[in-house]
């Protein structure tokens, strides 16, 4: 899944591109007379309206006043931002540093009433301990050389799990079984992070399954990513987070995680994975 996951971002690119186009045709001025009037190469109109560039807030302010269309402003650079949001970079989401990241879809998940989640890598934040957080983005900022302000960033992220108690969201959650057992921390804190899973299966707003190692499976273990209610996906890759908005896409990853909680083991017989993943810890 994850090549079709950077084709919504360029479908978002070949839109806004088009967008220009019709601009530019409706106006009856040609490229070669607004490249002229802005002060810039022709080529630049051409990797514009051809999505191989996408605009920036400037570009767009320049094309639509030479075009006589200012009104279209405010909705192309909306668009504009989205198109640039749905594949972007760990290095440059962290710049601002590793809080501003985990606020960075907190409306979203506020206003998401169901929550699907395939994890390969990782705990699902949900149900993460501070401990574990700590040692996930840890290692995460050493590894992208992100700035380090990891105690705000767990505060951030704790503060998510609030969902799981207020309001009416529910969680569906499929978990490989390696990730029970992949040591991210230490003993004691994987032993508390496993603990947080036992007590996470008895909320009433979660549903959680794991698909054992040894599960004959009808879809391959593939990226962590989580779905939005049916309106975003977001996967998470090594070097870049990916944001999937176009709707046969999100229906794709809807029927893999159908297909993979298909393979995934619920109740009790998830509750025995668990506890004899917490007994290997010695």
């Amino acid at each position: 899944m994850s090549t079709s996951s950077s084709s919504s971002a360029h479908e978002a690119r070949l839109a806004i591109g088009k967008r220009l186009r019709e601009i530019l045709r409706d106006s009856g001025t040609t490229a070669r007379a607004l490249a002229q009037a802005a002060g810039w190469d022709e080529s630049k109109c051409s990797r514009l309206t051809n999505g191989r560039t996408l605009p920036s807030d400037d570009d767009i302010r320049i094309w639509c006043r030479i075009c006589g269309v200012e009104d279209e402003i405010p909705d192309l650079i909306a668009a504009s931002r989205d198109a640039d949001s749905m594949y972007m970079e760990w290095r440059r989401l962290q710049r601002s540093g590793m809080k501003r990241l985990q606020e960075t879809r907190v409306s979203l998940y506020e206003q998401t009433r169901l929550f699907r989640f395939y994890c390969s890598q990782f705990m699902p934040w949900p149900l993460q301990t501070p401990g574990y957080m700590r040692a996930v983005l840890s290692a995460f900022a050493d590894f992208h050389e992100a700035p380090r302000d990891i105690d705000e960033a767990i505060a951030a992220r704790a503060a998510r799990s609030r969902l799981l108690y207020e309001g009416d969201h529910r969680f569906a959650i499929v978990l490989e079984e390696s990730v029970l057992h992949d040591r991210i921390a230490d003993d004691d804190v994987m032993a508390g992070q496993l603990g947080q899973l036992l007590e996470g299966m008895s909320l009433p707003s979660i549903s959680l399954g794991i698909i054992p190692s040894d599960a004959r499976r009808k879809l391959w273990t593939m990226e962590t990513f989580s779905i939005y209610d049916d309106k975003r996906v977001f996967v998470e890759l090594l070097s870049a987070g990916v944001t999937v908005t176009q709707p046969r896409e999100i229906a794709l990853y809807i029927k893999g995680f159908t297909e993979l909680a298909s393979n995934a083991i619920y109740g009790n017989k998830a509750r025995a994975l668990i506890t004899a993943a917490l007994a290997s810890l010695g």
